[in-house]
C-alpha cells in the first residue's frame, strides 16, 4: 500500500467512525451527514483508487437518492440538463470539423508561416488555442494536434532538444488554453451548474468567452515561453526552421492546400455561424444549447453534413456526461442539505479577499497530484468554494471561476492528464519528455499559471464585471 493509499485509508475510516456517531458532529442535520459521509468517502475513492471516476459518482448520487436527500427526479434531470446537452452536440460538430479535415488547413496556415523557433512555438501556441472552439475535449484536441506535431518531429529530427520541448509544448497549451471556453472542459460546466444552483447566476458563453480567453491567452503563450526556455539552449534557439505544407499532409491524411472542398467549406461556414451566434446570445436571446443542437443536426444531415449521426456520436464522452450528471447532483445535495454551510461554518470571516482568492488559487493549483481528474476536482472544490465565498464576503462567482481556472494546471506527472500521457507516449524512434522533464516545468510553470489566475481574478475579470467581493 502507497503512502497515499494509506493516508486516504484512514481518512475514510475516520470520517466513517466520526459520522456514525451523531453527538460527534453537533449542528449537522441527518441528510447533511449522510450527504457529508458520501461526499467525503466519494473524495477518497477518487484520490485513493483505482476505480472509474464516473462508478465512483453514480454510486455516490445512488446512494444519496436511496438515503432520500435528494430526488429522483434530481438525480436523473441533470442528465437532461442543457449544459450536458450543450456538451453532446459540441462533440457531433467537433466530430465533423474533425471528418472534414479543416483542422489540419488551419494549423498549416500558421505553422508553416514560422522562420524562427520562436515563431514556431508562439504560432503553435496561437493554433491550439484556436482549437479549443472546435473541440470540447482536451484528449481530443492532444489527438487532433498528434499529426502537426509528427511532422514538426520528422523536421527537426537532427534538432533533437526542439523535439522533446515541442512534446511538452502541445500538451501544456492544450491544458491551459481549456478555459477559453464553456465547452473547453467539462469541469467549466460543472462550475457553472453548481453557481445556478447556488447563486442563481448563470454563466452563459459569452461571458465565460469574456472572461477566460484572455486568459487562455496570456497564460499559453507565458507556458510557451517557460517550456521554450527551460527546455532548450540558446544554440538551440539560433537556427532557423523551415515547416512546408508537405511535411504536415504527409500525417494528416487529409489535403492541407489548395482551395476548399465543399464540405470543407460547409463546415467551416457551420463552425464560424455556431460561434458566432454562442458569442452573441445575448443579442438574439437563443441558448447556447440550442444553437449547438442546430448546428449538430445540419452537420449530420443527409444532405448537407460532414458526418452520419451514429458515427458522430460514438464520438461522444458518454462516460464523461454520466459523470457530469451525478456531480451535479452532488452539488446539489451538498447545498440543499446544509452539508456545505457546516464545513466551512468555521472559516474566519475577516479574511481580506484577495488573501481568500490567493489560498483557493494554490489549493486548486495543486489539486491535481491528488485528484487525477479535472471534473472531480471541480467537483470536489467548487462546491465548497461558493459557500466559502459567500461566508467570507468573496463573490462565489470570481471564487468558483478562479479555482476552475486554476485546476487546469496538470502538467506535474505524466499521469495528472491525458494529453500530457498522449504525448509522453509517442511512436518509436520520435524523441519525448521524461518525467524529470515534466518536473523541471512544473516548478517555474505552477506558480506563474497561479499568479496569472490570481491577477486575473483581482484585477482583470472586476473590470469586466466580476468583483472580487460580494456586491
Amino acid at each position: 500500500m502507497t503512502p497515499r493509499h494509506a493516508v486516504t485509508l484512514c481518512a475514510a475510516l475516520s470520517l466513517i467512525a466520526v459520522l456514525a456517531v451523531p453527538t460527534a458532529l453537533p449542528g449537522l442535520g441527518g441528510d447533511a451527514r449522510i450527504t457529508l459521509a458520501v461526499f467525503a468517502l466519494a473524495t477518497c475513492a477518487w484520490v485513493g483508487t483505482r476505480i472509474d471516476d464516473t462508478y465512483i459518482a453514480l454510486g455516490a448520487g445512488l446512494a444519496l437518492t436511496s438515503a432520500g436527500v435528494i430526488s429522483s427526479e434530481t438525480l436523473f434531470g441533470t442528465l437532461g440538463d442543457e449544459t450536458v446537452w450543450l456538451l453532446i452536440c459540441a462533440f457531433v460538430l467537433a466530430a465533423a470539423v474533425t471528418r472534414s479535415g479543416l483542422a489540419g488547413r488551419g494549423a498549416v496556415f500558421l505553422v508553416t508561416g514560422a522562420r524562427s523557433v520562436r515563431q514556431l512555438v508562439h504560432l503553435t501556441t496561437a493554433a491550439l488555442v484556436a482549437t479549443a472552439f472546435a473541440v470540447p475535449s482536451t484528449s481530443g484536441r492532444a489527438a487532433l494536434a498528434l499529426p502537426v506535431f509528427l511532422a514538426m518531429a520528422k523536421v527537426l529530427a537532427d534538432r533533437r532538444r526542439l523535439v522533446v520541448m515541442l512534446a511538452l509544448l502541445f500538451p501544456a497549451v492544450i491544458l491551459l488554453s481549456a478555459v477559453a471556453t464553456l465547452i473547453g472542459a467539462g469541469a467549466h460546466l460543472i462550475t457553472v451548474s453548481v453557481l445556478e444552483e447556488a447563486t442563481a447566476v448563470r454563466i452563459g458563453f459569452t461571458e465565460w468567452l469574456l472572461l477566460g480567453l484572455p486568459l487562455a491567452v496570456v497564460s499559453s503563450h507565458a507556458a510557451a515561453e517557460v517550456v521554450l526556455l527551460v527546455m532548450t539552449r540558446r544554440e538551440d534557439r539560433r537556427g532557423p526552421v523551415r515547416i512546408t505544407a508537405e511535411d504536415v499532409q504527409a500525417h494528416s491524411g487529409h489535403p492541407v492546400t489548395g482551395p476548399l472542398s465543399p464540405g470543407e467549406s460547409r463546415v467551416a461556414l457551420l463552425l464560424a455561424t455556431v460561434v458566432a451566434l454562442w458569442s452573441s446570445e445575448s443579442l438574439h436571446g437563443v441558448p447556447p444549447a440550442v444553437v449547438a443542437l442546430i448546428g449538430a443536426v445540419v452537420a449530420t444531415s443527409p444532405a448537407l453534413g460532414a458526418v452520419r449521426l451514429k458515427d458522430a456520436l460514438r464520438t461522444v464522452p458518454w462516460s464523461l456526461l454520466l459523470f457530469m450528471a451525478a456531480t451535479m447532483a452532488m452539488g446539489v445535495a451538498l447545498a440543499d442539505s446544509g452539508a456545505a454551510d457546516w464545513l466551512t461554518r468555521g472559516l474566519p470571516g475577516d479574511v481580506p479577499p484577495w488573501l481568500f482568492l490567493a489560498a483557493v488559487v494554490v489549493v486548486s493549483t495543486a489539486a491535481h497530484l491528488l485528484i487525477q481528474s479535472r471534473s472531480a476536482r471541480s467537483a470536489v472544490l467548487v462546491p465548497l468554494v461558493v459557500v466559502a465565498a459567500a461566508e467570507a464576503g468573496v463573490n462565489p462567482v470570481a471564487a468558483a471561476l478562479a479555482s476552475t481556472a486554476a485546476a487546469g494546471f496538470c502538467h506535474t506527472l505524466p499521469a495528472s492528464a491525458k494529453p500530457v500521457a498522449l504525448f509522453a507516449d509517442l511512436p518509436a524512434g520520435t524523441p519525448t519528455y521524461t518525467p524529470r522533464d515534466l518536473l523541471r516545468v512544473a516548478v517555474v510553470l505552477a506558480p506563474l499559471s497561479a499568479a496569472l489566475v490570481l491577477l486575473f481574478a483581482l484585477v482583470v475579470w472586476p473590470a469586466l464585471g466580476v468583483a472580487v467581493a460580494v456586491p
